[in-house]
């Protein structure tokens, strides 16, 4: 599936449904505080059984599960770390970054190591975000907006990624709805290039 690489139209739409709701685009050049691994109560995983990997694109999930108001964050990642390993027999969570309700950040899987997901594609080369919450049925928050877009901007100007390589899990397989279709809506409309472009630029 492409994706626009300009939508100037698409985006002042959303500019200016955020700015209407409250949640108006606010560029900045911040990175974004990572709660650790070892701070939401997580243990490392072993590098032994990792698949190591150089960071080439930018991939947005969603957890693909509702997530009430007042679940504790930190119980989910270590929640989702056990499923991980147990049920799934992966090296750890699939995720390098996890956003919550409020727009903090969590570390999850160690970025060195490639991903992995339940669809055919390889993550390897991804650095893959997930915000929590379905987005098939609830939107995101200006909260989360700001935040995935630091993490991107973060991760672009880390690693080098250029901004066309950000997309979401449902432009690499065409099995999953992920990342719901109301996040999905600023990938395709180019907002989370343009803002993480927009933040790069006023970084240099």
């Amino acid at each position: 599936m492409k994706i626009a690489s300009r939508a100037t139209r698409a985006l002042a739409v959303l500019s200016l449904a955020l700015a209407a709701t409250g949640c108006a685009i606010k560029p900045t050049t911040h990175s974004p505080a990572v709660v650790a691994v070892a701070d939401w109560g997580g243990t490392p995983a072993d590098p032994a059984k990792a698949r190591r990997h150089t960071i080439t694109h930018i991939t947005l999930h969603h957890q693909g599960e509702p997530f009430k108001p007042g679940t504790d964050p930190r119980q989910y990642l270590r929640n989702l770390q056990t499923w991980s390993r147990t049920t799934k027999n992966w090296l750890d969570i699939p995720y390098h970054y996890i956003i919550d309700l409020e727009g903090r950040t969590y570390a999850g899987r160690d970025i060195a190591y490639a991903g992995d997901t339940n669809t055919e594609y390889d993550p390897s080369g991804h650095a893959l975000i997930e915000v929590v919450g379905n987005f098939e049925e609830v939107e995101p928050n200006r909260q989360q907006l700001d935040a995935v877009v630091d993490v991107m901007a973060m991760l672009a100007q880390k690693y080098g990624v250029p901004v066309e390589n950000i997309a979401s899990h449902r432009d690499h397989s065409d099995k999953t709805v992920c990342p719901g279709a109301n996040l999905y809506r600023y990938v395709q409309s180019g907002y989370f290039r343009e803002q993480v472009a927009l933040r790069l630029t006023r970084a240099r």
